[in-house]
């Protein structure tokens, strides 16, 4: 990707929405900075002008030109904060916030209408793409309308989804080659055909609208044990508890079901991986050197009393 690129991307969406004619685009008289004050007064509950120059990264005195419009056509109304009384509060009146919806509601109906002229079967890849420019280009602030984890069934696509990312996030971070891709897919297939779900389950992490880790609990050939497998939290989501809160999940279902033992493979370069199995009470049994993935590895087996542990 080029700098070109990225320009080139620019110009294409800010035509797309209108943003250099903003007004004449929803039938307004405001431009698209005017706009996004108004819209972040009729959302925030208490604000000042410190704080809206702050969150939208503008100018002082291009933001006090704007406040002093708002003021004279009489959608704002300033005062002495509550909180700091060197700082002035800023609403909204009555009338200012009929014009924050009425902007509200065209811009709904205009981002509609684009939406409507999208294959239905491409909205999700849409969307996706969309996420992912935030992610790699955000700020590191939560997603808006995020909220909390939740652990989920997986729901049609996510088992695709479990192949996909394993493969892209360990080629990203470790270097492994298709092999492991070929190993999550034939795993992930053995379950998708035939899988008992009183004995086996995945769960899926949702996080801010979308998956963002994965874990399975199988059958494994040792009669009353289960088998972990796939555990996976996208970057973006680590530090929040999740693969904690994907262990916990199998590992109760595992001993509510009445197995007598949870095990697992996984590799000594998965660090933060085995750190949450400690955690757990997952124990090192075994060792040994191999070569997988394109790379000189050290596999490692792990295992979990489910009748002598508990959280």
């Amino acid at each position: 990707m080029t700098v070109q690129d990225v320009r080139a991307f620019n110009r294409f969406y800010t035509n797309l929405i209108g943003a250099l004619d903003y007004g004449r685009h929803l039938y307004a008289p405001y431009t698209l900075t005017e706009a996004r004050v108004l819209y972040e007064l009729a959302h925030a509950a208490d604000t000042d002008a410190a704080d809206l120059r702050s969150d939208l990264a503008l100018d002082a005195g291009y933001l006090s030109r704007i406040l002093n419009k708002f003021e004279e056509a009489g959608l704002i109304e300033r005062a002495p904060s509550e909180k700091d009384p060197r700082r002035r509060r800023v609403s909204l009146t009555q009338g200012g916030r009929a014009a924050a919806e009425l902007l509200d509601e065209r811009a709904r109906e205009s981002v509609g209408s684009l939406l409507g002229a999208v294959d239905p079967g491409e909205r999700s890849r849409l969307a996706e793409a969309m996420r992912t420019i935030r992610t790699i280009l955000g700020d590191g602030h939560t997603p808006e309308g995020s909220g909390e984890v939740v652990l989920r069934e997986p729901h049609p696509g996510d088992l695709g989804w479990i192949v996909q990312r394993n493969a892209a996030l360990y080629a990203a971070e470790y270097g492994w080659n298709t092999d492991y891709e070929g190993l999550v897919a034939r795993i992930v297939a053995d379950y998708a055909e035939d899988h008992d779900p009183h004995l086996e389950r995945t769960w899926i992490a949702e996080w801010a609208g979308r998956p963002v880790g994965c874990v399975m609990c199988v059958r494994d050939d040792a009669p009353g044990t289960a088998r972990l497998r796939l555990l996976l939290v996208e970057p973006e989501a680590r530090g929040l508890g999740i693969g904690d809160r994907l262990v916990t999940a199998v590992t109760d279902f595992a001993r509510g079901v009445g197995y007598r033992e949870l095990v697992l493979w996984t590799n000594d370069v998965l660090s933060a991986a085995r750190s949450i199995y400690q955690r757990h009470g997952f124990v090192l049994t075994a060792e040994k050197p191999h070569r997988s993935f394109g790379k000189d590895l050290v596999g490692q087996d792990w295992r979990l009393d489910l009748h002598t542990t508990g959280e």
